[in-house]
């Protein structure tokens, strides 16, 4: 009876919230349209264009079983770390390299191919879910803080809370794990890897074109969706502005920022960044306060994404039946170890960063022409790889060590 009367109590809810929205948008056409064509311009001009040769060549990587055999290769790191399976490293990568929502497109991917458990995917979902480098390094650093420096901090901050919330999600739902038996010591892991790629394909009756097909009009469909939610969330925000909401969100962060001892001239950047990543983080680069202060709720912000990221995710976890609760749970948690690493970066721990050179990153969020399309596509494929080499190395240090017990017990 209390599922009854609880699902009956948001129904309802959801159908004011329906009703409130579409008199707020009758009222308000301008505002409407403007916001509409500013959530379609950002979805053309960067989402589409940078995302969908990902999506595309990530089905194809799936279908051809090539995500099996980095799964074996990247199971020895991967589980005792994180306590995912192998092919997560698939995920974490491109999320890395490319951003929000590439991780849940993945994560989905592996759940529905039964590469991993559910259990698997809300852990995999709760640390991958990150910003790309172009954002934190072009977008926020240099165009709205004007403070290139400033990127290695918020990367630091951004990726390494992003490990510790992997680490900590390790144990999370360990009773209810089934997990398949890691590499064996003694196995040839290079053939496995081969094997486990064939094998796959054999599974797989679809012809190259086929799965061509497939892999673009399942890109196109998800690529929609998240062009969706980008223009819906961007004409909810500016017609909560509008009608006076944004005013109470302000006073109650104001309120929690007093408390904590920021700055209370923070708080419309948390009201937007509840919703909005790139309007939150632009509010706290403009803030007339420390810059300590609006660099941390930049990083929470990020680490954060919005619900409008949070609904794309949804969307697509949720159609693998990934539950969302971990997912939020970790986005708090990120948000608040992101603001923390930065405040100590930027104080007592200010001598790490100046272990680390800047990356000469030029590259802006938005593309405006073939050469820039180019540019960011091969910076991600760059990152990817790069990524993705890495984990190969420390994998097989894992490996290495394990051989090495192994063989001494």
């Amino acid at each position: 009876m209390k599922t009854i009367k609880h699902s009956k109590i948001i129904t309802y809810l959801f159908a004011l919230g329906l009703i409130f929205m579409t008199i707020s948008i009758i009222t308000n056409p301008k505002i409407t349209f403007d916001a509409a064509i500013s959530g379609i311009s950002l979805w053309w001009n960067v989402i589409f264009p940078s995302l969908l040769p990902f999506f595309i060549l990530s089905e194809l990587l799936m279908g051809i079983g090539v995500v099996n055999a980095i799964g074996v290769f990247l199971e020895p790191l991967m589980r005792p770390v994180f306590n995912v399976p192998g092919v997560g490293a698939f995920a974490l990568s491109l999320g890395l390299a490319s951003g929000y929502p590439m991780d849940a497109v993945i994560t989905s991917k592996l759940k529905k191919n039964n590469l991993c458990s559910s259990i698997e995917a809300e852990r995999l979902l709760a640390f991958s879910n990150t910003a790309d480098p172009l954002f934190i390094f072009g977008a926020v650093s240099v165009g709205m803080f004007q403070s290139p420096e400033l990127g290695m901090i918020l990367a630091l901050a951004h990726y390494s809370s992003s490990i510790i919330i992997g680490f900590i999600y390790s144990f999370y739902g360990r009773n209810k794990d089934q997990i398949s038996s890691c590499v064996k010591p003694y196995n040839n892991i290079f053939k496995r890897a081969f094997q486990e790629l064939y094998l796959y394909r054999q599974k797989d009756p679809r012809s190259i074109p086929n799965l061509l097909g497939d892999a673009i009009r399942t890109s196109m469909n998800t690529i929609l969706l998240i062009g969706g939610f980008i223009v819906i969330f961007s004409v909810c925000l500016n017609l909560l502005s509008a009608i006076g909401i944004i005013a109470y969100l302000n006073l109650f962060f104001a309120n929690l920022l007093t408390i904590i001892g920021f700055s209370d001239a923070l708080s419309q950047a948390l009201s937007f960044g509840l919703f909005e990543i790139d309007l939150g983080v632009l509010a706290a680069s403009q803030a007339d306060c420390p810059l300590t202060e609006k660099v941390a709720i930049a990083s929470a912000i990020i680490a954060w994404s919005g619900l409008s990221v949070h609904g794309q995710v949804a969307s697509i976890a949720t159609e693998s039946h990934i539950r969302m609760f971990p997912y939020i749970i970790s986005r708090f948690l990120h948000a608040i170890f992101s603001a923390i690493l930065v405040l100590l970066l930027m104080g007592p721990a200010n001598f790490i960063t100046q272990l680390f050179l800047s990356p000469d990153i030029t590259v802006t969020k938005s593309i405006h022409s073939l050469s820039d399309w180019i540019l960011r596509i091969d910076f991600i494929a760059y990152q990817t790889c790069l990524i993705l080499l890495v984990m190969f190395i420390l994998s097989m240090f894992f490996l290495f060590l394990k051989k090495l017990f192994y063989i001494q017990k």
